[in-house]
């Protein structure tokens, strides 16, 4: 093993050799922490919008501790995926089979699920309860960006709470939408760019980072949309540029600008 490994860590990368239980339980405990991580800091951004802190400043502070280190402190609408929910439940299930109770893992499930549609209800608010006819545009399908992956993407939450409140949806993903076109259909307008799908909109949500959604031309935005209004579920925009552009801009753990 470690000759076939061997071109892989040059860099001086480990290689731990344990028994087979270990290093199964390895996999499930490393997988099942990060999400925690994440799920955690979810938690700290809604409270950070409870109490007027900013969940940004909170992140540099906690992350400047090198005992809990920077990555993984993004707050956001939810993990996805296949590896963080299949090794999370598989853990869960595991200590189950073995009398054991993870709380903690039962209850990051319970937090995630619910964090995926965290900002329905705000888009809800601002319509006053009724989105029937509302034009939303979705900029992002896949659970995380560079991949094609649906597998519990937050954005196919928000779709069905959109769908269900009578909202006409039109998104666009630069690898996703063949996966997601296949689930829904003709229930969403699918368009070929991000510029198009702002046509006439309501409001504009942001599910997944990807970098095309990173720098729009935020004028061109204003002109496009019928209401200058945006919900950002992966905290794109620094909120100090978005307090001079006239947009009403609610996004996770932070101030709300233009409410």
């Amino acid at each position: 093993m470690e000759h076939l490994y061997k071109p892989y860590v040059r860099q001086g990368n480990p290689i731990i050799f344990m028994d087979e239980k270990s290093a199964e339980l390895t996999k499930y405990a490393a997988n099942s922490f990060l999400a925690t991580k994440i799920t955690f800091m979810n938690e700290i951004a809604n409270f950070c919008e409870k109490v007027g802190a900013d969940v940004d400043m909170v992140r540099i502070g906690i992350g400047s501790d090198t005992r809990i280190g920077k990555r993984f402190l993004f707050p956001g609408i939810g993990y996805g995926g296949s590896c963080f929910p299949k090794d999370v439940q598989a853990l869960a299930k595991s200590g189950k089979e073995f009398g054991y109770n993870f709380g903690i893992l039962d209850s990051v499930m319970e937090i995630n699920e619910n964090q995926k549609t965290i900002i329905v209800p705000k888009i809800k608010e601002y319509f006053k309860g009724d989105l029937k006819g509302k034009k939303i545009a979705l900029w992002g399908l896949a659970f995380k960006p560079d991949t094609d992956d649906i597998r519990e993407a937050p954005a196919l939450y928000i779709i069905n709470e959109l769908l269900d409140a009578g909202a006409d949806i039109t998104a666009f993903d630069p690898e996703a939408m063949e996966n997601v076109k296949a689930k829904y259909g003709d229930k969403v307008t699918f368009v070929e760019n991000r510029d198009t799908a702002i046509e006439n909109a309501d409001a504009l949500v942001i599910a997944t980072e990807w970098q095309v959604f990173r720098n729009p031309d935020f004028d061109m935005m204003a002109e496009k949309m019928n209401q200058k209004v945006i919900f950002d579920g992966r905290n794109l925009y620094d909120i100090d540029e978005m307090k001079g552009l006239g947009f009403y801009y609610s996004s996770i753990g932070r101030i709300l600008i233009g409410g």
